[in-house]
């Protein structure tokens, strides 16, 4: 046992900054003496001087013996893992790390199409082929759920070479599958599950919430701590839930992907949130908790909205018997040649609908992620975002075409609570409930994703060309695409660019979405891979 009262990087930082001496060492502007006035304006003076490199006193990041190993035991105690590294690139660098550690060129390794774009830099960057599973999926509100032990197990019966298998858990929308049945599965191959459990941290901190990743039986999971916890942005970290990984590898991964410059600020954000979560996290997450509880009851009464959870679920599919909401699942792959698999990705699909308010794609939803359906007020997400945003004092997580979803968390207050259904009665108020279907129509996400005949690796690092958008169909894209938040690529490397594609993309600006990762932001051309 650990004294979790203790914040080691803190203590030591805050004893170093209030030493004097003369530093001639980095960073240049030496405890704040050098800082531009604008910044000190902003910030004030007292952060500056605890801005320091890697003294003796400060422990180093990748070879930690001294308060950074100190604060990462106390971590990993607190969290429930074998071991725990943080990360000051964000949970990117993790999530990459993840697979550099278990996958090489050629690789196999077994995902959900509804990941992050951070994973797919870790396709390209280990050159591993991806065998894409499709996710269920709620087409009553546009929204990907998770990926089924069923579809899991199939996958891997039919690939059991596959290196690792790595899921999200929760969805961006806070949805949870069955991951202990389905680490169950995975285990079964000896390979480890790995889990981008970015927006989960909160999870080990109270029984009302969904199970843990790690307690799941998750071999490598990484949390975005600041995403819903106390640390500043960017700061997260990594935890081993077993001896399945390589440490020596992961090791020399993060080492690779991560600043030799740590900023301690954030390793002490780190530090500062872990303390706080041990000593008083059920007691933040019950207040959470409530918060959001009220709030969903508030809004679910207000005419014209609705909130996602799953009693909704259940009504809808009360009465329904099981064998006829069930289909058997298809397996479809790519036209390579047999042996070929290395020149491209293969695409598994699992074809069949929402089983039922127990479907093993939906068991727990967590409910501080509150998402609500604006659409039936004749407004898309993003004309909701920006009214909100722009003229009512509220500003949301993620829009989508359907439905705005927030993050409620230990930050927020009843004040932000009351802010927010004030708004949302005001928006109500601005309905265009009469306007055509056409303009309310929702965008049906599913099935959009096609043949992949090329590994991502591959098409990035090929001859490109730029073509018009509209003379792109057909062609490889050489390019990541995707609206952001929240960061899921509608289009990726290696993929063949079809009509739905160039759908989304032009209703997701037609409505005020943001799409990221493309060449030209207008969307006016496209990089295709040129072989």
């Amino acid at each position: 046992m650990f004294d979790q009262t203790k914040a080691p990087i803190i203590e030591t930082l805050k004893n170093l900054s209030q030493k004097s001496h003369a530093p001639f060492y980095t960073p240049g502007h030496k405890q704040g003496k050098g800082i531009a006035q604008p910044l000190t304006d902003l910030l004030g003076t007292k952060v500056f001087p605890a801005d320091l490199p890697e003294l003796p006193e400060l422990d180093n990041l990748f070879t930690p013996n001294g308060v950074i190993q100190e604060s990462q035991e106390l971590a990993a105690e607190t969290f429930g893992a074998l071991e725990t590294k943080f990360l000051v690139n964000g949970s990117t660098t993790g999530i990459i790390a993840g697979i550099l550690a278990t996958c090489g060129n050629g690789d196999k390794i077994i995902l959900p199409r509804n990941i992050h774009q951070s994973i797919i830099s870790g396709l390209i960057l280990s050159g591993a082929i991806p065998i894409f599973i499709h996710p269920d999926y709620e087409s009553d509100w546009d929204i990907h759920l998770s990926v089924t032990p069923k579809s899991i197990a199939q996958t891997l019966a039919k690939y059991p070479d596959a290196k690792a298998v790595m899921i999200v858990y929760p969805t961006y929308h806070g949805v949870c599958g069955d991951i202990t049945a389905i680490a169950q599965e995975v285990h079964k191959y000896n390979i480890p599950l790995l889990v981008d459990e970015a927006h989960g941290p909160h999870f080990a901190f109270h029984s009302e919430l969904p199970t843990p990743a790690l307690v799941g039986g998750a071999d490598l999971t990484v949390q975005s701590i600041h995403k819903v916890l106390g640390a500043m942005t960017q700061a997260s970290m990594l935890h081993l839930g077993s001896q399945r990984i390589d440490s020596y590898r992961l090791n020399q991964a993060l080492q690779m992907l991560q600043s030799s410059s740590p900023n301690y600020l954030l390793l002490a954000s780190l530090d500062a949130a872990r303390q706080q979560m041990s000593l008083f996290g059920q007691e933040l997450m019950s207040q959470t908790i409530q918060l959001a509880n009220d709030a969903r009851n508030r809004i679910s009464q207000l005419p014209n909205f609705s909130v996602f959870d799953k009693e909704e679920r259940r009504k809808k599919f009360e009465g329904k018997s099981l064998t006829s909401l069930t289909g058997e699942s298809e397996l479809l792959t790519n036209d390579c040649e047999e042996g070929s698999w290395k020149s491209g990705a293969i695409f598994s699909i699992p074809n069949y609908p929402i089983e039922n308010y127990f479907n093993p794609g939906f068991i727990a939803l967590d409910q501080t992620r509150l998402t609500i359906k604006v659409s039936n007020i004749g407004l898309s997400g993003y004309e909701a975002d920006e009214i909100l945003h722009q003229e009512l004092g509220v500003t949301c997580e993620l829009p989508s075409f359907q439905h705005l979803t927030f993050i409620i968390s230990i930050g927020n207050t009843k004040a932000d609570i009351d802010q927010l259904v004030t708004a949302l009665t005001s928006l109500r108020s601005r309905s265009r409930v009469n306007l055509p279907i056409h303009h309310r129509k929702k965008l049906d996400l599913d099935m959009i994703y096609f043949s992949i005949p090329v590994s991502p690796r591959d098409a990035f690092f090929a001859h490109k060309n730029c073509l018009p958008i509209e003379e792109s169909l057909g062609h490889i894209s050489a390019e990541l695409i995707c609206p952001y938040p929240p960061g899921i690529p509608v289009l990726i490397p290696g993929e063949i660019i079809t009509e739905k594609h160039l759908q989304i993309f032009e209703q997701v600006l037609r409505f005020g979405g943001i799409i990221t990762g493309c060449s030209d932001p207008s969307l006016k051309t496209i990089k295709v891979s040129r072989f």
